[in-house]
């Protein structure tokens, strides 16, 4: 048969409310998504077997290589989904954005990994079938197959299209802290006080009006885990303009860090920008 390869982008939370608690255990968002331009690469080879297989290998050691993965887990229901047997998937999985940081870096894997199937079988699901599937794998995976700035709602699967800005990123990372999105919502469950902002509609106007986004950047999930990391609160300290992405323990600037206040425990990624583009095939 043959292969592909896919470029697959970061994302990071302008904001991050939390509505509500729903019944499935997860929790009800209003949030406003940007790509940003950070990439995972994944190679994706398809032959001809006796028998279905799914195959991971990739250049971190951070990560699992089998069923655990979310790429196993997208592959598998693809093939499920298309009733497509006996052949062997092999993904190599170039790993360069952090791992449990809040950037989505498995969601945005497991979506380029049905988009990038869906290419190599000729595409036998149309992209509304690609999205119901991203919706049953995880919460930000739709947001990372659109790509672009988006509004997710629900659980996060449920997305608008936004109008796109242009804006400079630097990332900031505890290098020896991963934070997952069960312990930050877990967190957030447990505070007594819950603050309202209505940020994500006071950035919604912004963006609406040509404004300035920067004034209404904030993470609920911030709130709820901040007290718990010496090293979150060093960020904060140093750069009190830096807001936290998803569940964390990633921190982001809209600006060009000049200088490096942080030594060698942290990992700072600066020179981003914002995207439009989500999931694409890399040439």
């Amino acid at each position: 048969m043959n292969g592909i390869k896919i470029q697959c982008p970061a994302k990071i939370n302008l904001t991050l409310e939390i509505l509500n608690k729903r019944e499935d255990g997860f929790h009800n968002i209003k949030s406003i998504m940007q790509m940003v331009s950070l990439y995972d690469f994944l190679d994706i080879e398809v032959k001809e077997s006796n028998k279905t297989e799914i195959l991971l290998c990739g250049s971190s050691d951070e990560i699992p290589y089998n069923e655990k993965n979310l790429v196993y887990k997208a592959a598998k229901l693809f093939l499920d989904e298309t009733q497509i047997e006996n052949v062997r998937v092999e993904v190599y999985i170039e790993k360069n954005i952090p791992v449990a940081a809040g950037l989505a870096g498995g969601s945005t894997d497991a979506a380029g990994t049905l988009y990038g199937l869906n290419e190599v079988f000729g595409r036998p699901l149309n992209r509304y079938k690609l999205h119901t599937l991203c919706a049953q794998l995880g919460s930000d995976l739709n947001v990372c197959l659109e790509g672009g700035c988006i509004l997710a709602e629900s659980r996060g699967e449920k997305i608008s299209k936004l109008k796109s800005v242009s804006c400079p990123v630097t990332l900031i990372k505890p290098r020896k802290l991963g934070i997952s999105a069960k312990e930050a919502y877990t967190k957030y469950s447990m505070k007594e006080e819950k603050p309202h902002y209505h940020k994500t509609e006071k950035m919604l106007e912004a963006l609406g009006n040509d404004g300035d986004i920067r004034e209404f950047l904030y993470n609920d999930l911030e709130y709820a885990v901040f007290d718990d990391y010496k090293e979150l609160q060093e960020i904060k300290r140093l750069l009190p303009d830096a807001i936290m992405s998803g569940s964390g323990s990633t921190y982001f600037l809209l600006r060009e860090l000049e200088e490096n206040p942080f030594g060698e425990d942290f990992q700072v990624i600066s020179g981003l920008e914002f995207i439009e583009s989500g999931i694409v095939k890399f040439s």
